[in-house]
């Protein structure tokens, strides 16, 4: 896990050396181990080390055979299995990545299909004079770029290209919508004016600073549902997840996990508990709250059942007002998920002693565990209905402007995910996972535990695993009103005091609870930020930081959100302080 950056200049000019620097400054949160800038003909590269495999001999660039540079972020699970075919190669390093200049001389853009990992990468090829760039099919590392006259650049956060003045503050409006109405953005394209994702499973080829070539990887299959018995899709489903979970954890620095109580981090945990020798240590977060399911007593339950090392980190109505500026911060391509408050603080925790976490992030989106997924199964008359068919803003006059352009990029998604062979089940599926999945629920991993040099790891979105779920029949993922039901199955024989298929009440933060005891005081500054006063009655606004209603405590969180992101990385207001201080500024 790192951070990486570079450079194509256009016309064959050499980079500048002091826009490689800015890069590097931007980015030495996600790599605290070491740095380096590399620099041939037109194009550099940059690159800050969080070292996890090959401590030693793992320093990037890596450089491979006809002089081909190479930067990444991530780790390739199945490097060591790389390394057995390739047989006959003499390798410079134990790095897990040193594999992947040899399949790219081997296959050209193709050598993406061989790797089973996360990552964001770059390779430099002098011989055809072109960079390449690729993310792994579920975009669980971010890549951005932007191009100008001056060349193309590329880097893990937005933020380090605007720190080196590539792309600009001013904000795409459907971006905004997209925001404030589905608390993450769809697409290639950013909130950022002229910065862009490189979008999951894609690998492009820019030569002369322009981009001149695509490819792309489909993160699941696309065919039939396997006919398969309920015995014999537990065993599979076992088999897959216990060699996901096992390559995983491949790593020369400790690891541990963190563990909500449900279905999805307790069935990685049971793994864990079989493949290590030692007990596995569990982070798990908490709330002070009078209004909120806390699942910390079933969590310790599960640990305990499974001899893990648990620690409990709460997260209460101070750490929200304290800490909500910093992680602002951190999700520069912006996410208003409230996950993100007890996922940053559970990082800075497991920071202390250990810097690769294993999540769950994943398992609904395989397995089909969504409520929404059901509805959206349902015929109209019997209730059925559309996924994200209602934004956060709908019905509460707050929007100056009605803007429906904020389904577009949903539809989209939806449409590319339905095909003949898929069945309504595995379209949601795979709509969740084109935008959803990579936009937010990955994107808060990311940055949330990169603020703090930790290394998240999702062994669902395995495409080993993938695969096989995927084309499960939808019998074995919903039953009896219950979604993921063949692992709830697996999980409830494995460990009973799991409940697996008991009704959970589900994850949730306290957010609207602690925003309406300070009401008053927060509604008129978050009206009158200038993000937010463009967009928004301002009257509004203040009403619905008053209100006691579920729909407007979450649209209150969305706005606050989006009014300290907004000063933050907008206006580039200090972010010292608090919620308050920082919207004082105003």
């Amino acid at each position: 896990m790192c951070g990486i950056a570079g450079i194509m200049a256009t016309g064959g000019d050499i980079p500048n050396v002091v826009t490689l620097e800015a890069m590097k400054a931007a980015l030495a949160h996600r790599g605290p181990d070491g740095d380096a800038i590399w620099t041939s003909g037109n194009t550099g590269l940059v690159h800050t080390r969080l070292a996890i495999i090959d401590l030693e001999t793992g320093k990037q660039p890596l450089l491979g055979p006809g002089g081909t540079a190479l930067v990444a972020n991530g780790e390739i699970y199945n490097y060591i299995e790389l390394r057995q075919e390739l047989g006959g190669i003499e390798f410079k390093t134990y790095s897990d990545c040193e594999p992947v200049l040899h399949y790219y001389k081997k296959d050209g853009l193709s050598f993406t299909r061989r790797l089973r990992g996360m990552y964001a990468l770059a390779i430099f090829d002098p011989v055809k004079r072109c960079l390449v760039l690729a993310r792994d099919p579920f975009g669980i590392k971010p890549l951005y770029y932007a191009q100008s006259e001056t060349g193309f650049a590329f880097a893990s956060e937005p933020q380090v290209l605007l720190a080196a003045g590539f792309g600009t503050r001013k904000l795409r409006e459907r971006s905004v919508s997209e925001l404030l109405q589905l608390q993450f953005t769809t697409g290639a394209e950013t909130p950022f004016s002229g910065i862009q994702r490189v979008l999951p499973g894609e690998t492009i080829m820019v030569a002369g600073g322009q981009i001149v070539d695509r490819q792309r990887l489909a993160s699941l299959p696309n065919e039939a549902r396997q006919q398969i018995s309920e015995s014999a899709a537990l065993r599979l489903v076992e088999e897959v997840l216990t060699e996901s979970v096992d390559i995983h954890q491949r790593s020369d620095v400790p690891y541990a996990m963190f563990l909500s109580g449900g279905i999805d981090s307790s069935t990685i945990l049971a793994l864990m508990a079989r493949l290590n020798d030692r007990p596995v240590s569990t982070f798990t977060a908490g709330f002070t709250g009078n209004h909120v399911a806390d699942e910390r007593a079933h969590a310790r339950a599960v640990a305990k059942s499974l001899g893990a090392e648990h620690e409990e980190v709460t997260f209460g109505a101070s750490d929200f007002w304290e800490t909500l500026p910093a992680i602002a911060l951190a999700m520069d391509d912006p996410v208003a998920d409230y996950a993100i408050l007890p996922t940053w603080k559970l990082a800075r925790e497991a920071s202390k002693s250990f810097k690769v976490i294993l999540s769950g992030e994943g398992g609904d989106e395989v397995f089909g565990g969504y409520g929404r997924y059901r509805s959206f199964m349902r015929p109209t008359w019997l209730g059925g209905r559309s996924m994200r068919r209602r934004g956060t803003m709908d019905g509460l006059n707050l929007l100056n402007i009605l803007d429906n352009s904020w389904r577009d990029g949903f539809y989209l998604s939806e449409t590319l995910a339905t095909t003949s062979e898929r069945s309504k089940l595995q379209v949601a599926q795979a709509t969740d996972c084109s935008d959803w999945l990579p936009n937010d629920l990955l994107t808060k991993l990311d940055r949330c535990l990169m603020a703090h040099g930790v290394e998240g790891r999702t062994p669902f979105l395995d495409s080993t695993v993938a695969n096989a779920a995927f084309i499960l029949p939808d019998r074995l993922k919903i039953r009896h009103r219950r979604g993921k039901w063949i692992l709830r199955k697996w999980l409830n024989t494995a460990v009973p005091e799991s409940d697996a298929f008991s009704t959970k009440k589900g994850f949730s933060v306290p957010v609207g609870e602690w925003i309406a005891a300070a009401g008053t005081r927060i509604g008129p500054l978050v009206a009158a930020q200038p993000g937010v006063l463009e967009r928004c009655n301002s009257e509004a606004v203040k009403a619905v930081f008053g209100s006691s209603g579920r729909r407007e405590k979450f649209a209150a969180w969305t706005l606050l959100f989006f009014a300290v992101w907004h000063q933050i990385h907008i206006c580039e207001k200090n972010v010292d302080g608090n919620v308050f201080e920082v919207l004082a500024e105003v």
